[in-house]
């Protein structure tokens, strides 16, 4: 069976290669079928816009489509940005811009209360219209300052609980051990071994 990543963020599409590298399914994103046009986030949870994501793209070209939701949770924000962490600074922002916006926001906050929570939630979705979702966790906190040069987003601020480095610190091998995405896409992966997928509508599932 082939996969449809239903992203065309190239950061995203790296990470999730990386860790279906000994998977039997084939992946391809959208950068692979230009007719499909951007879909509207407009979902008010991270499972309502994974779920808009891959059937839309599910839907389109009549494959099985896989897309992914993340928002990073803190906890002296009273868990924004959340669903809103990738145009925390608004329609379009860098991720530079996020990342400042994240720490002004953050300012005078001690580190004991700076807590966050990295949440994916993964979606498969049939061109039948069935769909099963997954969620990934990662723990940690937000520091003072940037860093690390790898990864993407937030990762130069989010100090893994129990590492004590940034994912920006890590390789992407590393990262894909511990972090959120990983841990929902082995969760799709897993799935996938168990059951053709397609059979039956189930419960979202941990």
């Amino acid at each position: 069976m082939v996969l449809i990543l239903a992203t065309r963020n190239p950061d995203k599409i790296e990470e999730i290669q990386q860790i279906f590298q000994d998977s039997e399914a084939p992946l391809l994103s959208l950068f692979d079928f230009p007719q499909i046009g951007p879909v509207e986030e407009t979902g008010k949870t991270l499972e309502e816009n994974a779920v808009l994501k891959a059937k839309k793209v599910s839907r389109s070209i009549r494959k099985v489509a896989l897309a992914d939701d993340t928002g990073l949770e803190v906890e002296a924000l009273q868990g924004r940005p959340g669903v809103h962490s990738a145009r925390f600074a608004g329609p379009g922002a860098s991720y530079e811009a996020n990342r400042l916006k994240l720490l002004k926001s953050l300012q005078g906050v001690p580190e004991e209360k700076r807590g966050a929570v990295f949440r994916c939630i993964a979606a498969l979705a049939s061109p039948e219209g069935r769909i099963v979702t997954f969620e990934g966790v990662c723990r940690g906190r937000i520091g003072f300052e940037p860093k690390g040069e790898g990864g993407f987003g937030y990762d130069p601020l989010f100090i893994v609980e129990g590492i004590g480095k940034t994912f920006a610190e890590m390789t992407l091998e590393e990262k894909n051990q511990v972090s959120h995405r990983a841990k929902a896409m082995k969760k799709v992966m897993e799935y996938l071994k168990k059951k053709e997928f397609g059979d039956q509508l189930l419960e979202n599932r941990e």
